[in-house]
């Protein structure tokens, strides 16, 4: 075999390899709406990789208990299976931990929209009391300088000097970690845009048919002819929460109103204020309008995230269809009847949105 020979297998193989590559990641993509990034933070590995090491890390919180990954678990698709997340001291907050799966598929961030994009949000958790608990994020820049790898990744990432790492850089880094993450091609993906017809169980169908159909679901939660996030981005309220705080709202309201007025934090008011907390998008907007509405969330791997709602007050799936059928009902003003067997159909449909990639993604 000649050296020319050897050469063209080389190349054969390389090609062979990245096209092989290039498919399974389309392959994992599949169902999924193209995730964006804004023209100042384009996707690279390299700073895909460094905001999974910053995500990974307990050092970065007051402490050394505390990182994204504690409340975000990669192997509970990056929620934490908790009514509502802990965080220094095992402090308890007041919202549920939402998936960051489909994060790259927001129009807006956490549960009330309080932030606009992965960039925005990504530092709040860092000064929050009831999350990683640093003083300021002067604190956390001091880590990570001071620290005797971060310098050279950040070096790499973004061609800045140890001391002019700055927020936004970790910022960029944990955002373009968050669009890297991929979590199509369920069984439903599978079946509806891939054409298999195997895919899907005849249960998981008809669950189907009804989820696009006769129970509305898909109204809120949207599926496209070419992909689906489960999500219409838009604020809704399923009047959870509200009962409790329901003789009080006109005070409640008028605190809420007090403190975007006096300038408090909004991060560190909704999880340690469990009033203000269940206004949901009016803290955001004071919008009458808004009280109690909270961010439509994806579907996508809703199996794997339980409990459910925007306080962790629905322990499982089939309670939450349940939930979901009433809300139905009191939204068209006329009953949604379903049997016991077509809402077992909608559950076991849930069920055939679960990723086999948000099994294989790497924990802690």
């Amino acid at each position: 075999m000649t050296e020319s020979d050897l050469h063209c297998i080389a190349i054969a193989w390389v090609v062979g390899l990245s096209t092989s590559a290039f498919a399974g990641q389309l392959q994992e993509r599949l169902g999924l709406p193209p995730v964006r990034s804004p023209v100042d933070n384009v996707l690279t590995d390299t700073k895909a990789d460094l905001g999974k090491k910053l995500f990974l890390d307990k050092r970065l919180s007051a402490d050394g208990s505390v990182s994204c990954a504690s409340c975000h678990q990669p192997d509970r698709a990056f929620s934490d299976g908790l009514k509502t997340s802990r965080g220094v001291g095992d402090r308890a907050g007041t919202r549920n931990a939402p998936s960051l799966l489909t994060a790259g598929l927001m129009e807006s961030q956490f549960w009330d929209g309080r932030r606009a994009s992965l960039e925005d949000q990504a530092l709040d958790p860092f000064v929050n009391p009831k999350e990683h608990g640093l003083s300021s994020h002067d604190q956390l820049l001091s880590t990570i300088r001071h620290d005797s790898d971060y310098p050279e990744l950040f070096r790499q990432a973004f061609d800045v000097s140890t001391d002019s790492i700055e927020k936004r850089h970790v910022a960029k880094a944990l955002a373009s970690y968050l669009r890297s993450i991929v979590a199509g091609n369920s069984a439903f993906d599978r079946f509806y845009y891939a054409g298999d017809q195997t895919a899907l169980l005849p249960a998981a169908r008809r669950g189907l048919t009804l989820f696009t159909g006769r129970a509305q679901c898909s109204t809120c939660h949207h599926v496209g002819k070419s992909s689906a996030a489960f999500t219409d981005n838009q604020f809704h309220s399923l009047h959870i929460g509200l009962d409790r705080i329901e003789r009080r709202l006109a005070g409640i309201t008028k605190e809420a109103v007090a403190a975007r007025r006096d300038g408090r934090s909004v991060d560190a008011t909704v999880l340690t204020d469990d009033d203000i907390a269940e206004l949901g998008r009016f803290f955001i907007t004071l919008d009458p309008a808004d009280i109690g509405k909270f961010r439509t969330p994806s579907l996508r791997n809703v199996a794997l995230t339980a409990p459910y709602m925007h306080d962790g007050s629905v322990p499982t799936l089939e309670q939450a269809v349940e939930h979901e059928i009433y809300y139905r009902t009191a939204q068209n003003g006329r009953p949604l009847i379903l049997t016991p067997a077509e809402k077992v159909e909608l559950t076991v449909f849930l069920r055939s949105l679960t990723s086999e990639t948000a099994h294989r993604i790497d924990s802690p």
